[in-house]
């Protein structure tokens, strides 16, 4: 029994974590997505550090070719001069400048395989990145589609309706009002005799009250018929 109870316990404690971690999902995603840019610009620049020391290590290896060029053609002269001890000596120089040679063009070969390989590794992280980062950005625009769908009280659905409402109590409102201006104005030149010839002249009953361009052509070309 006193098994079940403790069981019980840590069934209710990973429940509540998981509920609070499922609540907070979002805020989670973005602060992992934050510490994995972090490790990919640390391990950039430990690329670009790489970089640099082989670089260096490059540059060092052509000061000792040149180093034991010079010394061989110096060693060479002093065999010709018949300074043995002198060229014996130089050639033991020589010998261990080789040996370092060697050691750092093999330096070179591995650095340069595991610079090769770091680079792999950044760009493939970065992708990786990148893809998460517009990973968040859908589930975060779901999530605030998610959200204003939600029918409680007071949620921006229920916001849309009631200003779906207001707009449309406004447009018949205002359609009330164009109407009744309408009909005002046309009550008042029921009652105006001047209105009420205008309409019988535009309708072609007696002389038009107003001229018209076809009616001043028409009067230039009469005047123009008749003889001088």
């Amino acid at each position: 029994m006193l098994k079940q109870f403790f069981a019980l316990m840590r069934g209710h404690s990973h429940e509540a974590a998981e509920a609070v971690v499922d609540r907070n999902a979002l805020v989670i995603l973005r602060q992992q997505i934050r510490d994995c840019a972090d490790a990919i610009a640390a391990a950039r620049r430990a690329v670009a550090i790489a970089i640099g020391q082989n670089d260096q290590e490059i540059l060092q290896y052509r000061k000792l070719v040149a180093r034991i060029e010079d010394l061989e053609k110096r060693t060479v002269a002093a065999l010709e001069q018949g300074q043995n001890e002198l060229a014996r000596e130089a050639a033991e120089t020589i010998a261990l400048l080789e040996a370092e040679r060697t050691a750092s063009d093999d330096a070179q070969k591995s650095f340069g395989t595991e610079i090769e390989r770091l680079k792999r590794i950044v760009r493939a992280s970065e992708m990786r990145l990148r893809e998460l980062q517009r990973g968040q950005r859908i589930v975060a625009a779901t999530d605030t589609t998610q959200r204003l769908r939600e029918t409680t009280p007071g949620s921006s659905l229920s916001a849309l309706r009631d200003a779906e409402e207001t707009l449309l109590r406004l447009r018949t409102r205002q359609k009330q009002i164009d109407a009744t201006a309408a009909a005002m104005a046309e009550m008042e030149q029921s009652g105006d005799p001047a209105a009420v010839s205008e309409k019988l002249a535009a309708a072609g009953c007696g002389a038009p009250l107003k001229s018209s361009g076809d009616a001043v052509l028409e009067r230039l070309a009469r005047t123009i018929a008749k003889p001088a």
